[in-house]
């Protein structure tokens, strides 16, 4: 990493001390430096410093560092410093920087344009979730001139954060996946979160905003729009959806992918949109989705003897639910169907109110039993009136993975909550 090491030099003088003139590597786990890293020490890194020196790192960024050592570099925010690193570094890097944001959606997109841009580029994505104001600048630094095109997820939770990310990761191109009900705890209305998410849309060129065309809110910004709808540039046609995976055509030509959902055939759509701008080959778009590989617990499908688990886990917000009831309701049809539901958090005071909604739209999908987890789902089911003979709330998980693996017939189960009730420990 040459083009960092020299950045580095011009803004601290760093030849002297560190001797060579490259970085090996860029860390903020105290435990994966190696000989050569740069460390940059968050928040209680600044507690393994002199553990990285004597692993051999070459340099540390700290902001509370009390001893002397020449090899680190104190400053008054680390964090600060890294994205301002991480600015400069990318100014100084020939490379095509896709970024994403959306309530929903954002890393199954991003998962799936790396898979077809990596038939045809080196290309880099965020990896699992650093899509915040360190993970972004973060990622950045992993970057070298061997990457021809990045896809980032950019996220947020409030006012100013996707400024921030996007002046520090200067995209190319700009994907809005969706306005949701996410972050409703902070932005109280959908329309903050619009006014958040298009933070973006300053940083980009009309002719390189990609978005969701039949978002009543999106679709009165200026861009290429991909959607069902006759308005959009890119109108979605023939879908279809089964226990296989998904169809549809864009611009007459057909396409598969082994995901569910019309909210995954609007992700692909977007994909091969990005594809086709980057010039990718049809068939090698084609390639690229079949040999999608997706960040885990994104309707992952994970098969235990008779029992076929889709966990939907990751995260959860009424939209996203939603979505999941309704491809749950249309496969598997054959088998003993379960859905797991728990709490959806940050949707603020109107939280119990989505809850039951999302209970009611649970009892009028295809489904045999429903099971909730957590107090907010508690709290709503008790406002609930519509018939509940099949439906149960548990205060331990370990109660329905029981429940579960009692099952004698062939059993389908869906699992669909906020990261903070991990629901993926009841396949466990």
């Amino acid at each position: 990493m040459k083009i960092l090491f020299n950045i580095l030099d011009e803004i601290f003088g760093i030849k002297s001390v560190v001797g060579k003139n490259e970085i090996a590597h860029v860390v903020m786990d105290s435990r994966k430096v190696q000989k050569g890293d740069l460390f940059f020490a968050i928040n209680n890194g600044n507690s393994y410093v002199d553990d990285v020196l004597d692993k051999g790192a070459a340099l540390v960024i700290a902001d509370n560092y009390k001893g002397n050592d020449k090899r680190v570099i104190k400053v008054d925010n680390t964090i600060k410093c890294m994205q301002e690193l991480a600015k400069k570094y990318r100014k100084a890097l020939n490379i095509k920087i896709i970024a994403i944001t959306g309530s929903n959606g954002k890393t199954t997109t991003k998962d799936i344009i790396y898979s077809i841009l990596s038939q045809e580029f080196v290309t880099a994505k965020t990896m699992g979730n650093l899509n915040n104001h360190i993970g972004v600048p973060f990622t950045i630094l992993q970057l070298d001139n061997k990457y021809e095109v990045a896809v980032l997820e950019l996220g947020m939770s409030g006012f100013g954060e996707i400024e921030l990310l996007s002046d520090i990761a200067q995209p190319d191109i700009g994907i809005i996946t969706n306005i949701g009900d996410s972050h409703l705890e902070f932005l109280k209305t959908r329309e903050n979160v619009f006014k958040a998410k298009t933070e973006l849309v300053k940083y980009i060129t009309k002719e390189n905003l990609i978005i969701f065309g039949d978002d009543p809110f999106l679709k009165i910004l200026d861009g290429i729009k991909v959607g069902y709808e006759n308005n959009n540039n890119y109108q979605i046609k023939d879908f279809n959806d089964s226990d296989e995976g998904l169809s549809f055509k864009l611009d007459k030509d057909k396409y598969d992918i082994a995901l569910n959902g019309k909210h995954n055939c609007i992700n692909a759509a977007i994909a091969v949109v990005i594809g086709k701008k980057l010039k990718v080959p049809y068939e090698k778009i084609k390639d690229g989705l079949k040999n999608l590989e997706l960040t885990p617990m994104r309707f992952q499908k994970i098969e235990k003897e008779n029992i076929l688990y889709i966990n939907d886990a990751y995260n959860a917000s009424p939209i996203s639910v939603n979505f999941s009831l309704e491809t749950f309701d249309k496969l598997y049809n054959d088998t003993l169907k379960i859905i797991v539901l728990g709490d959806m958090l940050e949707l603020g005071e109107k939280e119990i109110e989505y809850h039951k909604n999302i209970i009611e739209k649970a009892l009028n999908v295809h489904t045999d039993k429903v099971y909730l987890y957590g107090e907010r789902m508690r709290k709503a089911l008790e406002i609930v009136h519509e018939n509940k003979e099949r439906i149960f709330h548990f205060t331990e998980k370990e109660e329905i993975k029981k429940l579960i693996l009692k099952e004698q017939k062939k059993t389908s189960v869906l699992l669909k909550g906020s990261r903070g009730m991990k629901l993926e420990e009841i396949i466990e």
